[in-house]
């Protein structure tokens, strides 16, 4: 199977995204593979750490779509319906991407909403009363629910603190007003701003930017560079699976001996019912997932770790403490596989529209002209055994990023787990 996987692997990394043109004030790349349905994504440098206000980030992605000058929320609703389109926004630490998926033909409307969200969004108290801010309570209210995805925006509060520590999320009580919000999208939407698109070719796609929108040049600030820092929280929680994440930080570009660890660490096999090479076995009561969250100059690896009751987390904890600190002894065979596995992983994450948008878009906005996958999984081809010993020694060497969220007084602390 794995033979099998690797060959996928060079199927992906050979169709590569379009040369980036630089248009109207845009980075615009597009790849046309035939497919009936065309995907265009406006990806803008408005993630939570370039927001001046916390929470301001979270308020603005929730105001995707709503009256802009050349229509009302629900006329863009409606229309998009008849049309058969999909619409949304998503928000990650560095980006906030506006996408819409549409059949073939329909190019020229679907443009022409993103763009008038970009350009001429009313933002109206009304709209932010009545729509924006009961949707972002429902997503914090989810958020306090899940204690997987507390645990990691709790984790990059205590990794990085300012910058990438910033929560995807508002706090309900922050005061964040229709104003805050406006301001902030002048800022990020003024700036560099890449437009991906795919079932459509890059000279249709830049063509339609153009006639709908131009933007004058200006730059958006440059967020401080990432610094790790680490640390220990307990966040008590009743009614949720028990949870642990036990992670190390690294400032500076993400490296290919990051992303083997994480493929070494992760527990699930690549046959079902096998084994796996990785030193983390899946108890029968607990859930052990591997996390690598890689950004332009820092990345976050570690294990996640859910289950019933403090004691099989205490388990797994050790058994995660112990897999972290061993990987810089990793056999020759055992890291073969695991190097084979993350190149694997990194092509298959642009076979699809949410991985082109998430892996590529990062490289068209820092201007890359080209963006084929094919640069980063060569990178893989150097990792060697010293590379990975050395890349891995220094990384548990640091301070962990420890959270703890469930029964805070049965749940073990870090050093009770070795670290």
């Amino acid at each position: 199977m794995l033979a099998s996987q690797t060959r996928a692997s060079v199927r992906i990394a050979r169709r590569s995204f379009a040369t980036v043109v630089e248009n109207a004030g845009f980075k615009v790349a597009a790849v046309d593979s035939n497919q009936p349905t065309v995907s265009v994504t406006f990806l803008a440098k408005a993630g939570s750490r370039y927001q001046q206000k916390p929470g301001v980030a979270h308020a603005l992605k929730n105001f995707a779509f709503k009256s802009t000058a050349d229509r009302s929320a629900l006329g863009t609703v409606r229309e998009s319906e008849l049309y058969g389109g999909v619409l949304s926004s998503t928000l990650s630490r560095e980006h906030l991407a506006l996408t819409a998926e549409f059949l073939r033909g329909d190019e020229k409307f679907f443009v022409d909403v993103l763009a008038s969200v970009i350009a001429s969004t009313r933002y109206t108290r009304h709209e932010y009363e009545e729509l924006v801010l009961p949707t972002m309570e429902s997503e914090i209210n989810a958020l306090h629910t899940d204690p997987a995805t507390r645990a990691l925006e709790l984790a990059h509060a205590l990794a990085f603190r300012s910058g990438l520590g910033a929560s995807l999320f508002a706090s309900p009580h922050t005061p964040i007003t229709v104003g805050d919000v406006q301001k902030f999208a002048q800022t990020v939407f003024a700036g560099d701003i890449a437009v991906l698109g795919t079932g459509i070719s890059q000279s249709t796609l830049s063509s339609l930017v153009s006639d709908a929108l131009s933007l004058e040049s200006r730059t958006v600030p440059t967020p401080a560079q990432s610094q790790y820092f680490g640390g220990e929280t307990r966040l008590e929680s009743y009614g949720t699976p028990q949870t642990l994440f036990i992670g190390f930080g690294a400032p500076g570009v993400p490296s290919p001996e990051l992303s083997t660890l994480a493929a070494y660490l992760d527990p699930n096999p690549s046959v079902k019912w096998s084994r796996g090479s990785s030193p983390m076995l899946q108890a029968e009561q607990t859930s052990v997932q591997a996390v690598y969250l890689p950004y332009s100059d820092a990345s976050l690896v570690g294990l996640l770790i859910q289950g019933p009751n403090a004691q099989a987390v205490t388990m797994a904890g050790k058994a995660a403490v112990a897999a972290l600190k061993g990987s810089s002894g990793v056999k020759a065979e055992e890291l073969k596989s695991a190097i084979a596995q993350a190149k694997f992983r990194t092509a298959s994450s642009v076979d699809g529209r949410a991985g082109l948008v998430e892996v590529l878009g990062s490289k068209v906005l820092a201007g890359l002209k080209e963006t084929s996958v094919e640069a980063s999984l060569s990178a893989f081809d150097k990792v060697t055994a010293t590379s990975f010993k050395n890349t891995t020694a220094a990384l548990v060497k640091s301070k962990p990023t420890f959270v703890v969220i469930g029964d805070t007084q049965t749940l073990p602390y870090a050093e009770e787990l070795g670290l």
